[in-house]
């Protein structure tokens, strides 16, 4: 018997594979894969799709269960899965369609210099940002707070951070929902929750979670780079975190909470990791609200992550960060759930959009858009890996047939144990510097598993995504320094 995925997997075009609803009984929707022939050999290796299969079986779930090209296997949701379901006729929310690094994201900053400029001083940022930004398991920051404050940040997210001088008020405009979503109820949070929390603002975490110096090294629409402020060969600054232990801690809480309600309110699924609750259930409420509390925490988590480059930077130049043009181009969330206005066979309604490892991507003239960003459509970040590149692209009309998504990277090839096993880390070290690749990390462990070899090419995942019209690249970068968790 083979190990790779033996499921029906339909061509609907060079870059759309449909799982039909006749693979399995109870599928209330096909399941839509974006991919091309050569990423989906990848993808049946995984057997993520068979995870496609069973978010299908979700109550109130509408039009597809979807797959970004960037799958791989999750827990009970693949990663790179996107499904939406409608409140009004028994939709449900599922904590396994967020994960458990609720509002893991990114933002990029840019910045007035050209590689040429400071190309001799990438060291030495490397080594400041990686002394004054902490990061790995369990770290804990100088951004401390009492438990009165972590509740406010609950609840006003990187807008508290903005409030004590932690950032400026451009910042908020440049950030998803403004950086903070209402509805968060701090106290739907446990106790637990807050005390893994508390000392991690400011804190970058582990795995593949990072700080990277960057440069623009390829433009693909000239009008959008020179609406950005954006040119060949201009340096920029990409930060990937989460909401930490106090993220991890809501949904591991929920998703173990959650497998009760399926019998409560005879919710058929194939695997109970898909534990789920109608939204307008008390149990679904309450996961939402606390769900909430974590992503602001992320927003203002990677607010004061900004805050703390933007410090280093200024200590290596000494100029100021405004001196420096070290503006937020924008932050967007990969894991989360929202409720939001789209169109279903003609009419408006208002969905439940799990995005678990897939980014929001809203079109030119969408009115939940900030005035900067009505012609341009919402800006999207896809970090690659560290020996690859990143990019930056923009959401699309056409993406409405996703719920305006788009993936989020480039998504795992390796386990991180795999990779532990197979990659020599002084070799992928010196492979990296040769390429002008300067890397600090806090354990030769992250190094291993954070590895190139460990990822898709996040180019081959962007080519999907573009040619399939769901998102329009920007222009491209490739790494310079990398601080890893």
């Amino acid at each position: 018997m083979s190990d790779t995925w033996q499921g029906p997997l339909e061509k609907v075009d060079e870059f759309r594979f449909r799982i039909p609803k006749a693979y399995k009984a109870g599928m209330r929707v096909p399941g839509l894969i974006y991919a091309d022939e050569k990423l989906l050999k990848d993808i049946r290796e995984d057997k993520a799709a068979e995870q496609v299969a069973n978010v299908a079986f979700l109550p109130g779930i509408v039009g597809y269960s979807l797959a970004m090209p960037d799958i791989h296997w999750g827990y009970g949701f693949c990663i790179g899965g996107v499904a939406a379901t409608d409140p009004e006729n028994n939709g449900v929310i599922s904590p396994a369609g967020v994960g458990y690094d609720i509002n893991c994201g990114v933002r990029l900053l840019k910045t007035n210099f050209q590689l040429d400029e400071i190309k001799d001083k990438i060291k030495d940022l490397v080594y400041v940002l990686f002394n004054d930004v902490p990061s790995g398991v369990g770290s804990k920051g100088d951004i401390r707070v009492s438990e009165r404050e972590e509740r406010e940040i609950l609840a006003k997210g990187a807008k508290w951070a903005v409030e004590k001088g932690y950032g400026v008020k451009d910042d908020l405009d440049a950030t998803e929902d403004y950086g903070v979503i209402a509805g968060a109820d701090p106290s739907a949070v446990s106790p637990r929750a807050y005390e893994r929390g508390k000392a991690q603002s400011g804190t970058l975490g582990s795995g593949n979670h990072f700080l990277e110096i960057q440069v623009i090294d390829q433009l693909y629409d000239a009008e959008l780079c020179d609406y950005f402020g954006l040119t060949l060969g201009q340096v920029t600054v990409m930060i990937h975190s989460g909401s930490r232990g106090l993220g991890y801690q809501v949904c591991d809480e929920y998703v173990k909470s959650m497998i009760h309600c399926l019998a409560k309110y005879n919710i058929n699924v194939p695997d109970r990791q898909l534990g789920c609750a109608p939204v307008n259930s008390p149990e679904a409420q309450s996961y939402i609200a606390a769900m909430r509390c974590a992503a602001n925490y992320a927003w203002a988590n990677r607010q004061c992550l900004m805050y703390l480059t933007r410090k280093a930077f200024e200590k290596v130049f000494k100029r100021s960060w405004q001196d420096m043009g070290m503006d937020l181009i924008y932050d967007v969330a990969h894991n989360i759930a929202k409720l939001e206005k789209h169109k279903v066979e003609g009419k408006e309604k208002t969905l439940c959009v799990h995005r678990k490892g897939a980014t929001r991507a809203f079109p030119p003239g969408h009115p939940d858009l900030p005035v900067r960003f009505q012609k341009t459509g919402q800006p999207v970040i896809i970090p690659g890996d560290m020996g690859r590149n990143s990019y930056l692209l923009v959401g699309t009309e056409k993406a409405s047939e996703t719920f305006y998504s788009t993936c989020h990277g480039a998504g795992r090839l390796k386990s991180r144990t795999e990779a532990t096993k197979t990659i020599n880390v002084g070799a992928l070290l010196k492979d990296l510097e040769s390429k002008g690749i300067f890397v600090k990390a806090s354990g030769h462990g992250t190094i291993a598993e954070e590895a190139p070899q460990a990822y898709k090419d996040v180019n081959d995942v962007v080519d999907v995504v573009h040619n399939a019209g769901i998102s329009k690249r920007v222009c491209r970068m490739r790494p310079l320094g990398v601080i890893k968790g």
